[in-house]
């Protein structure tokens, strides 16, 4: 009997804090979702919560982790966004819808596009060393359910001798990277030029070009040519 009542109090706590963490969670992404992430302190999140910081750091290692953590739930909605895609188009079809899909979630949600460029400037030790394992684990399921979108895209047009991938998930990968890059050009709204030698010159850039442009690399690398 008195181990029944110590599971039942451990299964109550463990429930409670993952209540908790949830809580955090999701005060963090609508404060990033409302100021940025930049903008974004954790005094104001506690403060979001109903709790003082020093709550925040029992169920969080520190602000790296915290990121990480609400960096998962953009994963997650990004992933549903884009298993959305049919895939009984071709595989050309299937890899542009899957890049726009990106470019939109990117464009709906600029502190998504923030937070995983803040994670990924920093070294993968330093991270090692900043966060939890479990956390870690949680990113990289998070990130992988993403790309396999992508990588089974690939696959496919492999199989159909549409494209020449030697390595889907370097590829994968590689366009996710450089699609956040793109994101943030999105954002400053214009592209820098030489007008004439030493004359720099600068003209504005749309959404609409940054996705055209975004596909179009996508379906060259994937090609092969």
């Amino acid at each position: 009997m008195a181990s029944s009542t110590s599971d039942t109090r451990r299964t109550a706590a463990l429930a409670r804090r993952r209540a908790r963490e949830r809580e955090i969670l999701d005060a963090t992404r609508a404060l990033f979702d409302e100021r940025g992430v930049r903008d974004a302190q954790i005094e104001d999140i506690a403060r979001a919560v109903g709790v003082n910081r020093a709550i925040i750091y029992r169920h969080f290692s520190g602000k790296e982790e915290l990121f990480a953590l609400t960096l998962v739930g953009y994963l997650d909605d990004l992933a549903a966004r884009l298993r959305a895609v049919s895939v009984d188009m071709s595989p050309e079809a299937r890899v542009a819808e899957i890049t726009g899909a990106f470019v939109d979630f990117g464009l709906e949600h600029p502190a998504f596009v923030d937070c995983a460029q803040t994670l990924m400037r920093r070294p993968g030790p330093e991270l090692l060393d900043e966060i939890s394992e479990s956390a870690l684990f949680r990113l990289g399921r998070g990130i992988a359910g993403c790309l396999a979108v992508l990588t089974e895209a690939l696959r496919a047009g492999n199989e159909a001798e549409d494209f020449a991938v030697e390595d889907v998930d370097l590829l994968a990968n590689t366009l996710y990277a450089s699609g956040l890059g793109a994101l943030q050009l999105a954002r400053v709204g214009m592209k820098v030029k030489e007008a004439a030698p030493g004359i720099p010159a600068v003209e504005p850039l749309s959404p609409e070009q940054i996705k055209q442009h975004l596909v179009s690399s996508a379906l060259t690398f994937a090609r092969g040519r």
